[in-house]
């Protein structure tokens, strides 16, 4: 058994060496060669001088921003691909001359190829610079490029394609799953990329903040909605096989996730109305407070004075009755209280104390100025309180309360009014103890 299979073997490397010899010894073997390397060369020359031609004219000033500017700023990476395809292309010439001239043209295709595989090796290492990316590249890209190149592409397509993997009634091929990943990875970036922009955009347009937000998710939908569909176009999967798994969740929606949907129409009505809208402070019926600092499909998140964040679903916006301190900028009334002793002239201290609050570089004189009123005879002394109007409310980084009542203690003090304490007689009635 030993001998037959070393004669075997010896045979074949006979075969192989004497194809190999009439191969080495052929003259379209060795024109090949010599066009590809002309090919190689030729493009190296040509490249040498368009560089820095291209380089010039596509260098924009450090300083311009104008569109022009920046399509040139983004075709600028990409001159490192001009060499690798130059060679390509000419040596798809080259392969053409060789196929008419000698019929055959294997050693000058293998050349395009490898030409074709250093030119996905340069996209990967020099131009590309988003991470994931090149991460793409790096995993995918170069080794297809190099499958390609050594001809063993065409073949593992053909064998995945055969793999036919069946799921209930939607049946697809290895091949089919393996374009999904990178189709959906591709497709998934291109998405978050697009999301983005989008958002940039209109958010330098003019427009209300809450229009402005149902916009940018409206445009998220969209977008995403359209890969999920170009998603299923490239996998060979028939939308109307999902109809049953969409049948299925329209009824999960129905039962179980009822909540999430009521949020859902929530969030777009409180997106369209504008009642509410990111920076406003609010303070629900269920004691929630604070500033919205983002809305969502599902919720909407108020941030503290101490540094919380409350998470608030929609429909509590609808349902409940809400307080909103801040809508659309408008001015807030606040007031502040103190007393003043029996002894004093109270007809003066209106006048003394307006003009000490109006002082305030938050107080404002529209709707109206400040604003003090008597309230009431106490035990200890007379109450009164100034009313006045300001832009925002009295939170942690405005204090207007505090900053008025200091104005108001000065101000009595330098009127000599009294600003009284309580005061307690005890009255001891029988002989005083010993």
């Amino acid at each position: 058994m030993d001998q037959d299979m070393v004669a075997h073997a010896r045979e074949t490397a006979l075969h192989l060496w004497s194809l190999a010899e009439g191969w080495l010894l052929s003259p379209a073997a060795w024109s090949q060669f010599a066009l590809l390397v002309a090919a190689y060369l030729l493009a190296r020359l040509i490249w040498r001088f368009l560089r820095p031609r291209l380089t010039a004219a596509l260098t924009p000033p450090a300083a311009s921003q104008t569109l022009l500017s920046k399509a040139r700023r983004f075709v600028l990476p990409v001159l490192p691909l001009i060499l690798p395809l130059l060679a390509y292309g000419l040596t798809a010439v080259g392969e053409q001359v060789t196929v008419s001239l000698f019929g055959s043209g294997a050693v000058i295709a293998f050349g395009k190829r490898l030409f074709l595989f250093l030119a996905a090796r340069a996209l990967v290492r020099d131009i590309i610079t988003d991470p994931f990316l090149r991460f793409l590249g790096r995993m995918i890209l170069v080794p297809v490029a190099a499958l390609y190149a050594l001809g063993l592409l065409a073949p593992l397509t053909d064998f995945l394609a055969a793999s036919v993997v069946q799921l209930g009634t939607i049946s697809f091929s290895a091949l089919a799953i393996i374009r999904g990943l990178i189709a959906g990875s591709l497709l998934f970036w291109l998405g978050q990329w697009s999301n983005s922009q989008s958002a940039a955009y209109l958010g330098r347009q003019p427009m209300r903040p809450a229009i402005k937000q149902l916009t940018v998710k409206t445009a998220e939908i969209v977008i995403f909605g359209i890969a999920f569909l170009l998603l299923m176009n490239i996998m060979g999967i028939s939308l109307t096989s999902l109809a049953v798994i969409g049948g299925a969740i329209g009824v999960g929606i129905g039962f179980g996730l009822q909540q999430i949907a009521s949020n859902f129409i929530s969030g777009i009505i409180l997106l369209v109305e504008g009642q509410a809208t990111v920076g406003d402070y609010v303070e629900l019926d269920g004691g929630e407070a604070g500033t919205i600092v983002k809305m969502t499909m599902r919720s909407t998140i108020l941030a503290t004075y101490d540094g919380k964040w409350i998470v608030v679903p929609n429909e509590h916006f609808i349902t409940t009755r809400v307080v909103n301190y801040s809508d659309s900028g408008s001015a807030n009334r606040l007031e502040a209280a103190f007393s003043v002793s029996y002894d004093t002239d109270i007809n003066l201290v209106p006048a003394i104390i307006e003009a000490a609050v109006a002082a305030h570089p938050g107080v404002l004189t529209e709707p109206d100025g400040p604003d003090c009123e008597l309230r009431g005879f106490g035990d200890s002394g007379i109450d009164f309180a100034v009313e006045f109007w300001v832009n925002g409310i009295d939170d942690g980084k405005n204090k207007y309360v505090s900053d008025v009542l200091f104005l108001i203690w000065n101000a009595l003090k330098a009127n000599n009014i009294e600003i009284p304490y309580p005061h307690r007689v005890v009255e001891i009635k029988g002989q005083m103890p010993q």
